[in-house]
């Protein structure tokens, strides 16, 4: 007779990679991906089960707009009047009316309205962004929302914690949201030294295992301040020390980062407050939060928030729309580009249809299995006939797109599966020459500091690095 432990423990065999593999059958969209998932926790259950519990679940079921109900948490904003596709034709002029087609997809895909009236200002690394910033809190009368990936305990940080704490003390409500895995970059956490200075704040998805682990899955990579519901700044950076590149940091981080004002305020808000919410059930409402907001200039822009929730692949739709719209041009940079079949295809058919596409990376990457995996998409971009620039140091954390001279995208999103599909992420779409102009001629200085990447270059590198990869891209669903 079978020993009662025994049964329990092939009882429990059977029935955890079963479990496994309902779920994975009901998330998993590629079949291929299922398939090894399903093999994995067949073949090793023990190691498959707990591998696609820390990476393999992709998707987060959130209750914050079920808990906001119908009526919302921001009433001012009812009054906004988006932008119609004529309206923006018109201001586009012949050259960019095209890209009318864009702004069509996104208003059935961003779940946010076109608005017109905003001022943007771009800010190119913490020495432009970070006084602007702490210029922004220390003058705040109401309200101030942060939300970071990263909040390192350095110089930078210590200053950001100073001025929220001023802020506290002079009677401002502050809110600030640090993802739990990016809080432990540094040590001590930012999020005790906020706490002991009596800054209300909160971790985004706290994680159960103790160290530093750049892969996990689900985690809030948006960068958002929002100052007294009317001054906002986005984009790629982090509060760490690398992004002031004046003070010489060991490790400097060049990255992009905006100020804005005007109505599109409202969308950046809206998302800080649904974080919030999904994090502390703290329901963030009245004008000190949420006041009118009036025209301050003349970008047309959107607000696109993306994530593994109600917002799944909705900036990859939107990335794909702008390959399939663009005419003459198109510039992306990135720090991490790892893209999949449907990005690789549409850059492809962009380059193959005469649009001069062009793809500014690092040449080397502060991790190095994105980087291995990254370098064995080259080839297969450059063969379609996309041009390919490998930036030098420091090292280039900034997130940028532009089409035809017209239309740009700034923000957090990396072209990776990670950014793509696994992370909450936050970008900006803009319209207007004149401000396309300006990440344009950033794109410009970068290129000419570039190295131009060939087919040839990439060809005769030793078939052990090719090797290595190509492996490593089996792993860029993790990565």
């Amino acid at each position: 007779m079978l020993d009662f432990w025994t049964l329990i423990l092939a009882a429990l065999a059977i029935a955890g990679p079963a479990a496994a593999t309902v779920h994975i059958v009901f998330a998993k969209r590629n079949p291929s991906t299922a398939v090894a998932w399903v093999g994995l926790v067949w073949l090793a259950p023990l190691l498959g089960i707990v591998t696609y519990l820390m990476f393999g679940i992709t998707r987060m079921q959130r209750r914050a707009r079920a808990l906001i109900g119908e009526e919302g948490m921001d009433e001012s904003a009812r009054d906004l009047e988006p932008v119609s596709l004529r309206e923006l034709a018109e201001e586009l002029g012949p050259k960019g009316a095209h890209l009318t087609a864009i702004a069509r997809l996104a208003n059935r895909v961003a779940g946010r309205p076109l608005l017109g009236g905003n001022r943007v200002e771009l800010l190119e690394n913490g020495d432009e962004a970070f006084p602007a910033m702490l210029e922004a809190i220390d003058g705040a009368r109401h309200s101030i929302a942060l939300c970071t990936y990263i909040f390192d305990h350095d110089k930078a940080g210590i200053q950001f914690r100073d001025a929220l704490r001023r802020a506290v003390e002079r009677g401002v409500e502050v809110r600030v949201l640090i993802d739990a895995l990016g809080a432990r970059y540094s040590r001590p956490s930012m999020v005790a030294e906020l706490r002991r200075a009596g800054v209300p704040v909160a971790r985004f998805h706290p994680v159960v295992l103790q160290w530093r682990m750049p892969y996990f899955n689900l985690r809030n990579h948006r960068k958002i301040l929002v100052v007294d519901g009317c001054m906002a700044f986005t984009g790629g950076m982090n509060i760490r020390v690398g992004h002031l590149l004046g003070a010489g940091p060991p490790k400097p981080i060049r990255d992009l980062h905006a100020r804005i004002e005007g109505p599109v305020v409202a969308e950046l808000r809206d998302v800080f407050a649904e974080d919030w919410l999904a994090t502390t059930k703290e329901l963030l409402a009245g004008e000190a939060w949420f006041p009118p907001l009036a025209p301050k200039g003349e970008i047309v822009a959107r607000g696109i928030s993306d994530g593994p929730d109600g917002d799944f692949e909705k900036l990859q739709t939107i990335l794909l729309g702008a390959l399939a719209t663009a005419e003459r041009r198109v510039r992306i940079v990135t720090p991490y580009f790892i893209p999949d079949e449907r990005i690789v295809d549409a850059l492809g058919v962009a380059a193959l249809r005469g649009v001069e596409v062009e793809v500014h990376l690092p040449a080397r990457s502060n991790l190095t299995l994105v980087q291995w995996a990254s370098q064995a998409y080259w080839l297969q971009v450059l063969e379609k006939g996309v041009k390919i620039h490998a930036t030098g140091q420091p090292f280039d954390h900034a997130k940028i797109m532009t089409v035809d001279g017209a239309w740009g995208l700034i923000g957090s999103a990396n072209w990776d599966p990670r950014s793509l599909q696994l992370n909450f992420e936050f970008n900006v779409e803009l319209y207007g020459a004149a401000l396309v102009h300006e990440l344009d001629a950033m794109i410009d200085e970068r290129q000419r500091e570039a190295t131009p990447v060939t087919k040839k270059m990439m060809r005769e590198r030793p078939a052990v690095e090719r090797l290595r990869d190509g492996l490593v891209r089996l792993l860029s669903p993790l990565l």
